[in-house]
Formats: C-alpha cells, structure tokens, sequence
C-alpha cells in the first residue's frame, strides 16, 4: 500500500499473553491532536499494544500518538473510518494478534468501560463484542439519535436482531473471522456491515452496556454526517438483503 506510511513501535506488553488469545486496541482517528495522548494514555491500562491508524489527519495527531508509546500507522490520502479499521485488522492480523479493541480517537469511549467487554471475550472469544453506549442523561442532537435508530431499524431487518446502538465504534472484534466476512465498507458503513455478516454467518454477537463522553455541544468535532452517513448504511444493508433473497 503505497499510500500507507508505519512509524515506529513502542508498545508496552501485550494484553493476551497466550498464543489462544493476544488483543490489540485499536484506534482510529481523524484529527484527534486535542484527544489522541489522554486516549492512548487509558487504553493502555488495559490492552498493552495500541494502534493509532491516522487517517489523512491535518494536525498533529500521528505525532502525538507517537509520543504517547503507541504504534502509529499513517493514511495519507483519507480512506474512512472503515477503510482504517481494515489497515488496524490486517496489520494485527499479520502481527499474530487473534482479537482487536477498537476505541474512537476523540475521547468519547471511555477506557474504564473496556474490562466489561474484555471479560465478555475472554468468556466467548469466537464473538464480536459491541459495547453499546448508554444514553441515559446524555444531551444527544435530534438528527443524530434519529440517525443511529434508524440504522438500528435497518439492521434488525437485514438480521432478524434488534440493537440499541449498531454504530458504536466501542468493539471487540476476532480477527479471523472478522476479516473473512469481507466486509468493504470504507465509511461508518462497515460497523454495520460487519454486524449483519457477522450473524448470518453464525458469529455470535455479544452486547454489553457501556458508559461514554459526550462533550458540550458547541465543543464536539463529529466527522459522522447524519444524512449522508445514514444513506450509506441503508444501500449497504439494501444491498445484503438482496443478495440473501437471490
């Protein structure tokens, strides 16, 4: 991948000790210089080996993370979100990782929900495991919560399962498995996709409960287009339907 740039390793001790189970977290982020240190910093409390993959970021984000301990792969041409999580899930994959944590870059998912789902994987460690986010007391806009449940509707349809929250970034995933779906999504798609491949494929699918961070309003940095975002997740949930009837 010619538009693909590595810098150098310096993670702390894998999480996974055993050759059965070695996990690595995650993380993609798009201009995430005020987050990406605070959230490499916590995740490694609990995954010792953490990917930041910097997707086509205009600020100092690779930089930072970098100096945070973490290894850093950098898009220079922007791919999306799912097309990051695919560079995370391959350079994993060849590293003999057998499960990835991803956690968002913008400091939404906190770090001391992660041993929740950390111990739903170990228990089930052929699941994916969606952490997904409580709302309770949250100020949420309008147009985004009609978004996510609408997505949420889409899938219980492509399915036959209903979700409270099918676009949370906050998962275990088994490697393996995951990337054999083929799922190609390169934007907020791909959560989705990978969901609904996922259970007609016959990967369990765990949910936990999850607290996160939503920070004032007028402060949030959101690169999730509601309507456009949306539109991409129902012709991607359209498309699998069809095929299933074919």
């Amino acid at each position: 991948m010619t538009d693909v740039e590595y810098q150098s390793d310096a993670g702390g001790p894998s999480f996974g000790s055993t050759t059965t189970y070695r996990i690595a977290a995650l993380v993609p982020a798009l201009n995430c210089a005020g987050t990406i240190t605070e959230v490499a910093r916590s995740v490694r409390e609990y995954v010792g080996d953490v990917l930041v993959i910097d997707d086509g970021s205009m600020d100092e984000t690779a930089a930072l993370a970098k100096n945070s301990g973490v290894v850093v792969v950098r898009h220079v041409v922007r791919r999306g979100k799912g097309g990051a999580l695919l560079s995370g899930l391959r350079w994993a994959s060849e590293r003999g990782f057998t499960h990835v944590f991803t956690v968002d870059g913008d400091g939404q998912h906190l770090a001391s929900e992660m041993p929740a789902l950390l111990e739903a994987s170990r228990v089930e460690p052929l699941a994916i495991v969606l952490g997904e986010r409580s709302r309770e007391g949250l100020d949420i806009s309008p147009i985004k919560l009609f978004g996510n449940r609408f997505a949420n509707r889409w899938v219980e349809i492509a399915s036959g399962r209903a979700f409270d929250d099918t676009q949370s970034g906050f998962r275990i995933y088994p490697i393996a498995s995951t990337l054999a779906l083929g799922s190609r999504a390169s934007h907020y798609g791909f959560e989705t996709e990978v969901l609904i491949r996922g259970l007609r494929a016959g990967v369990p699918v765990i949910c936990r409960t999850v607290k996160a961070y939503y920070p004032p309003a007028e402060e949030r940095v959101s690169y999730y287009r509601p309507w456009l975002d949306t539109v991409r997740i129902i012709f991607i949930v359209v498309g699998l339907i069809l095929r299933l009837r074919r």
